[in-house]
């Protein structure tokens, strides 16, 4: 019994590592056993089993009701599982570099405030990587809210404020105010932060100047 639940374990993190690898959602709209699209997880563990009968004979239908591990609840603890690892391959691979953070953020669906942070180094063998390491949830968009979550993100990942040399956001106010932006609180703790514009925001800003003054649009 103990090895039908690992080879069902298995299997269903076989699948969900898939489908995080392609950037795949999970969900179905209808996910009842007579629908033709159950949505892809469901899809992959079928065809998993289809594949294998060790792992077909234990999932799905072949699975005790109260033990199937297809929940949605099962699969996000999968999936952050997953995450967990990731983002501390990622600060192993970062060490004792410099690096620097990309932040940006929005509104999710559900209108809450979340900021996302990626950090820039450059590996052992020279290469310069972004790597995006977390959403950070905002009770509002002020710099001393968007400072404290990066404080959290630093200290949930051991990153070393004297190890910080750059800090890339948009124009907004709240981010690059000269006196107490996000920019200015970063740079009172550590002078050689520097900050740069991000690139993609000054484009975004370009094209859209651009087409206000073309009659095209």
């Amino acid at each position: 019994m103990r090895n039908d639940y690992r080879i069902r374990l298995n299997a269903s993190i076989d699948c969900i590592r898939v489908l995080l690898r392609q950037g795949h959602s999970f969900r179905g709209h209808d996910e009842t056993e007579s629908s033709l699209n159950p949505g892809n997880f469901l899809i992959q563990l079928e065809f998993l089993g289809d594949h294998n009968k060790e792992i077909n004979d234990v999932i799905l239908k072949n699975a005790p009701k109260n033990c199937k591990l297809t929940s949605p609840d099962i699969q996000k603890d999968i999936v952050s599982a997953c995450a967990t690892e990731t983002i501390n391959v990622i600060i192993r691979d970062v060490g004792d570099s410099l690096f620097s953070i990309l932040v940006d953020e929005s509104r999710d669906v559900s209108t809450k405030e979340q900021m996302s942070v990626v950090i820039r180094y450059v590996d052992s063998s020279g290469h310069v990587n972004e790597c995006f390491i977390g959403i950070e949830h905002l009770t509002n968009t002020t710099s001393l809210s968007l400072k404290a979550a990066i404080d959290k993100t630093f200290s949930r990942h051991n990153l070393s404020m004297s190890k910080f040399r750059g800090q890339g956001f948009d124009g907004a106010s709240n981010m690059q105010g000269k006196f107490n932006g996000l920019k200015a609180l970063i740079l009172k703790e550590n002078p050689c932060a520097f900050y740069i514009h991000c690139f993609a925001h000054q484009l975004q800003l370009a094209l859209i100047a651009v087409t206000k003054k073309s009659s095209d649009f």
